[in-house]
Protein backbone atom coordinates (compact mmCIF):
# COMPACT_ATOMS: atom_id res chain seq x y z
CA UNK A 1 0.00 0.00 0.00
CA UNK A 2 1.26 3.43 -0.45
CA UNK A 3 1.31 6.06 1.40
CA UNK A 4 -0.11 9.02 -1.78
CA UNK A 5 -3.49 8.93 -3.94
CA UNK A 6 -4.80 5.42 -4.10
CA UNK A 7 -5.38 6.34 -7.52
CA UNK A 8 -3.28 7.42 -10.24
CA UNK A 9 -3.58 7.56 -13.80
CA UNK A 10 -1.51 8.87 -16.57
CA UNK A 11 -2.41 9.40 -20.18
CA UNK A 12 -4.78 6.47 -20.15
CA UNK A 13 -6.04 6.22 -24.19
CA UNK A 14 -8.41 3.50 -24.99
CA UNK A 15 -9.76 2.55 -28.64
CA UNK A 16 -11.91 0.12 -30.15
CA UNK A 17 -12.18 -1.70 -33.42
CA UNK A 18 -15.89 -1.48 -35.21
CA UNK A 19 -16.76 -2.04 -38.80
CA UNK A 20 -13.18 -1.97 -39.77
CA UNK A 21 -12.74 1.61 -37.85
CA UNK A 22 -10.91 2.83 -34.81
CA UNK A 23 -13.10 4.19 -32.01
CA UNK A 24 -11.17 6.34 -29.68
CA UNK A 25 -13.11 6.45 -25.94
CA UNK A 26 -10.56 7.31 -24.08
CA UNK A 27 -8.40 9.64 -24.76
CA UNK A 28 -5.51 10.89 -22.97
CA UNK A 29 -7.25 10.82 -19.49
CA UNK A 30 -5.03 11.93 -16.39
CA UNK A 31 -6.76 11.56 -12.48
CA UNK A 32 -5.96 11.22 -9.19
CA UNK A 33 -7.59 10.53 -6.12
CA UNK A 34 -7.06 10.54 -2.67
CA UNK A 35 -7.62 8.06 -0.02
CA UNK A 36 -11.07 7.96 1.71
CA UNK A 37 -12.48 10.06 -1.13
CA UNK A 38 -15.50 10.00 -2.63
CA UNK A 39 -16.23 10.91 -6.18
CA UNK A 40 -18.46 11.37 -8.63
CA UNK A 41 -17.71 10.52 -12.71
CA UNK A 42 -20.73 12.50 -14.52
CA UNK A 43 -21.14 12.98 -18.24
CA UNK A 44 -23.03 12.32 -21.24
CA UNK A 45 -23.19 8.89 -22.23
CA UNK A 46 -20.61 7.39 -24.86
CA UNK A 47 -17.87 9.97 -22.82
CA UNK A 48 -15.89 7.04 -21.51
CA UNK A 49 -17.61 6.60 -17.74
CA UNK A 50 -17.68 3.43 -17.47
CA UNK A 51 -15.13 2.24 -19.81
CA UNK A 52 -12.64 4.34 -17.12
CA UNK A 53 -14.51 1.97 -14.08
CA UNK A 54 -13.60 -1.24 -16.03
CA UNK A 55 -10.06 -0.19 -16.47
CA UNK A 56 -9.27 0.92 -12.93
CA UNK A 57 -11.26 -2.44 -11.66
CA UNK A 58 -8.97 -4.62 -14.19
CA UNK A 59 -11.99 -5.90 -15.67
CA UNK A 60 -10.58 -4.63 -19.23
CA UNK A 61 -6.60 -3.48 -20.45
CA UNK A 62 -5.84 0.27 -21.74
CA UNK A 63 -4.59 0.75 -25.01
CA UNK A 64 -1.92 2.77 -23.49
CA UNK A 65 -1.09 4.30 -20.57
CA UNK A 66 -0.72 3.99 -16.69
CA UNK A 67 -2.69 2.80 -14.09
CA UNK A 68 -1.64 2.63 -10.62
CA UNK A 69 -4.37 1.82 -7.58
CA UNK A 70 -3.17 1.05 -4.01
CA UNK A 71 0.36 1.13 -5.09
CA UNK A 72 -0.45 -1.68 -7.59
CA UNK A 73 0.29 -0.98 -11.40
CA UNK A 74 -2.80 -2.55 -12.57
CA UNK A 75 -1.91 -2.35 -16.73
CA UNK A 76 1.27 -3.87 -16.23
CA UNK A 77 -0.50 -7.07 -14.28
CA UNK A 78 -0.93 -10.49 -15.90
CA UNK A 79 -4.63 -12.31 -16.32
CA UNK A 80 -4.08 -14.12 -13.29
CA UNK A 81 -2.33 -11.99 -11.53
CA UNK A 82 -5.62 -8.97 -12.17
CA UNK A 83 -7.84 -11.72 -10.89
CA UNK A 84 -6.30 -11.02 -7.34
CA UNK A 85 -5.64 -7.90 -8.12
CA UNK A 86 -9.29 -7.68 -8.13
CA UNK A 87 -10.43 -9.85 -5.17
CA UNK A 88 -7.89 -8.42 -2.83
CA UNK A 89 -8.25 -4.60 -3.53
CA UNK A 90 -11.13 -3.43 -5.39
CA UNK A 91 -15.42 -4.05 -4.69
CA UNK A 92 -17.80 -3.54 -7.76
CA UNK A 93 -21.29 -2.08 -7.69
CA UNK A 94 -23.52 -2.47 -10.85
CA UNK A 95 -26.64 -1.03 -12.10
CA UNK A 96 -27.86 -4.42 -12.23
CA UNK A 97 -27.12 -6.79 -8.58
CA UNK A 98 -25.34 -9.76 -10.47
CA UNK A 99 -26.82 -11.24 -6.89
CA UNK A 100 -26.84 -15.11 -7.83
CA UNK A 101 -30.89 -15.81 -7.53
CA UNK A 102 -30.33 -19.68 -5.98
CA UNK A 103 -28.69 -18.19 -2.51
CA UNK A 104 -29.61 -16.74 -0.09
CA UNK A 105 -28.85 -12.66 0.84
CA UNK A 106 -26.08 -13.84 3.47
CA UNK A 107 -24.62 -16.68 0.91
CA UNK A 108 -24.40 -13.84 -1.74
CA UNK A 109 -22.47 -11.63 0.33
CA UNK A 110 -19.87 -14.64 1.17
CA UNK A 111 -19.28 -15.50 -1.76
CA UNK A 112 -16.11 -13.84 -2.32
CA UNK A 113 -14.64 -14.59 0.64
CA UNK A 114 -15.28 -18.39 -0.84
CA UNK A 115 -13.00 -16.85 -3.64
CA UNK A 116 -10.57 -16.05 -1.84
CA UNK A 117 -10.75 -19.46 0.46
CA UNK A 118 -11.81 -17.72 3.72
CA UNK A 119 -13.31 -19.60 6.48
CA UNK A 120 -16.81 -19.90 6.16
CA UNK A 121 -17.23 -19.28 9.75
CA UNK A 122 -14.84 -15.72 9.39
CA UNK A 123 -16.62 -14.46 6.06
CA UNK A 124 -20.15 -15.31 7.52
CA UNK A 125 -19.57 -13.20 10.35
CA UNK A 126 -18.27 -10.60 8.35
CA UNK A 127 -21.33 -10.52 6.15
CA UNK A 128 -23.40 -10.35 8.60
CA UNK A 129 -22.52 -7.85 10.30
CA UNK A 130 -22.43 -5.66 6.99
CA UNK A 131 -25.87 -7.05 6.05
CA UNK A 132 -26.77 -5.61 9.18
CA UNK A 133 -24.90 -2.57 8.94
CA UNK A 134 -27.45 -1.89 5.56
CA UNK A 135 -30.28 -2.62 7.39
CA UNK A 136 -31.29 -6.14 6.06
CA UNK A 137 -30.50 -8.38 9.30
CA UNK A 138 -34.25 -9.41 9.24
CA UNK A 139 -33.40 -10.69 5.86
CA UNK A 140 -30.04 -12.82 5.61
CA UNK A 141 -31.91 -15.76 4.61
CA UNK A 142 -34.15 -14.28 1.59
CA UNK A 143 -33.15 -14.95 -1.79
CA UNK A 144 -32.87 -12.25 -4.19
CA UNK A 145 -36.69 -13.20 -5.61
CA UNK A 146 -38.22 -12.23 -2.17
CA UNK A 147 -36.28 -8.66 -1.63
CA UNK A 148 -37.19 -5.66 -3.10
CA UNK A 149 -34.41 -3.59 -5.72
CA UNK A 150 -33.30 -1.45 -3.13
CA UNK A 151 -32.47 -4.56 -0.97
CA UNK A 152 -31.32 -6.05 -3.57
CA UNK A 153 -28.85 -3.52 -4.17
CA UNK A 154 -27.65 -3.28 -0.66
CA UNK A 155 -26.87 -6.96 -0.52
CA UNK A 156 -24.62 -5.24 -3.61
CA UNK A 157 -23.00 -3.09 -1.76
CA UNK A 158 -22.40 -5.65 1.22
CA UNK A 159 -20.93 -7.99 -0.84
CA UNK A 160 -18.30 -5.63 -2.84
CA UNK A 161 -17.71 -4.79 0.76
CA UNK A 162 -16.84 -7.90 2.29
CA UNK A 163 -13.56 -8.31 2.17
CA UNK A 164 -12.69 -4.51 3.12
CA UNK A 165 -11.41 -3.78 -0.35
CA UNK A 166 -9.32 -0.13 -0.45
CA UNK A 167 -12.04 0.79 -3.36
CA UNK A 168 -15.09 0.62 -4.19
CA UNK A 169 -16.53 1.47 -7.73
CA UNK A 170 -20.02 1.48 -8.62
CA UNK A 171 -21.59 2.20 -12.08
CA UNK A 172 -25.22 3.90 -11.95
CA UNK A 173 -25.46 2.03 -8.52
CA UNK A 174 -28.96 3.81 -8.06
CA UNK A 175 -29.78 3.58 -12.18
CA UNK A 176 -31.97 1.17 -11.73
CA UNK A 177 -34.32 2.41 -8.90
CA UNK A 178 -36.55 5.08 -8.48
CA UNK A 179 -35.81 8.37 -6.76
CA UNK A 180 -36.80 7.78 -3.01
CA UNK A 181 -35.05 4.23 -2.77
CA UNK A 182 -31.81 5.82 -4.73
CA UNK A 183 -31.89 8.35 -2.48
CA UNK A 184 -31.83 6.30 0.39
CA UNK A 185 -29.21 3.81 -1.42
CA UNK A 186 -26.57 6.99 -1.66
CA UNK A 187 -27.10 7.41 2.21
CA UNK A 188 -25.90 3.69 3.11
CA UNK A 189 -23.34 4.61 0.63
CA UNK A 190 -21.84 7.45 2.25
CA UNK A 191 -22.55 6.00 6.20
CA UNK A 192 -20.44 3.17 5.16
CA UNK A 193 -17.78 5.31 3.70
CA UNK A 194 -18.04 7.10 7.34
CA UNK A 195 -17.53 3.88 8.95
CA UNK A 196 -14.55 2.31 7.10
CA UNK A 197 -13.21 4.96 5.20
CA UNK A 198 -13.19 3.63 2.02
CA UNK A 199 -12.73 5.34 -1.31
CA UNK A 200 -15.77 4.89 -3.63
CA UNK A 201 -15.80 6.32 -7.21
CA UNK A 202 -19.47 6.67 -8.50
CA UNK A 203 -20.47 6.95 -12.26
CA UNK A 204 -23.76 8.53 -11.91
CA UNK A 205 -26.74 10.42 -14.33
CA UNK A 206 -27.68 11.65 -11.41
CA UNK A 207 -26.77 15.29 -10.73
CA UNK A 208 -28.06 15.06 -7.33
CA UNK A 209 -26.72 12.67 -6.15
CA UNK A 210 -23.28 13.29 -7.63
CA UNK A 211 -23.73 16.82 -5.51
CA UNK A 212 -23.29 14.49 -2.17
CA UNK A 213 -20.13 13.43 -3.31
CA UNK A 214 -16.48 15.00 -1.98
CA UNK A 215 -15.76 15.51 -5.33
CA UNK A 216 -17.34 15.88 -8.90
CA UNK A 217 -15.29 14.61 -12.11
CA UNK A 218 -16.73 15.76 -15.33
CA UNK A 219 -15.42 13.66 -18.24
CA UNK A 220 -16.44 14.79 -21.85
CA UNK A 221 -14.86 13.03 -25.02
CA UNK A 222 -12.88 10.34 -23.37
CA UNK A 223 -11.70 12.82 -20.75
CA UNK A 224 -12.27 14.85 -17.64
CA UNK A 225 -12.53 18.56 -18.34
CA UNK A 226 -13.65 19.40 -14.67
CA UNK A 227 -12.79 18.16 -11.31
CA UNK A 228 -14.66 20.40 -8.65
CA UNK A 229 -15.15 19.77 -5.10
Amino acid sequence: MSDGPIIEVTDLQKSFAFNHERIDVLRGLDMRVGRGEIVAIVGASGAGKSTLLHLLGGLDRPTSGRIAVDGVQVDRLREHELEAFRNRSVGFIFQFHHLLPEFTALENVMMPGFIRGMARSEIAARARRLLTDVGLSPRLEHRPGELSGGEQQRVAIARALVLAPPLVLADEPTGNLDTHTGEEVMGVLKRLHQTHGTTFILVTHNEKLASEADRVMRMVDGKIEDATR
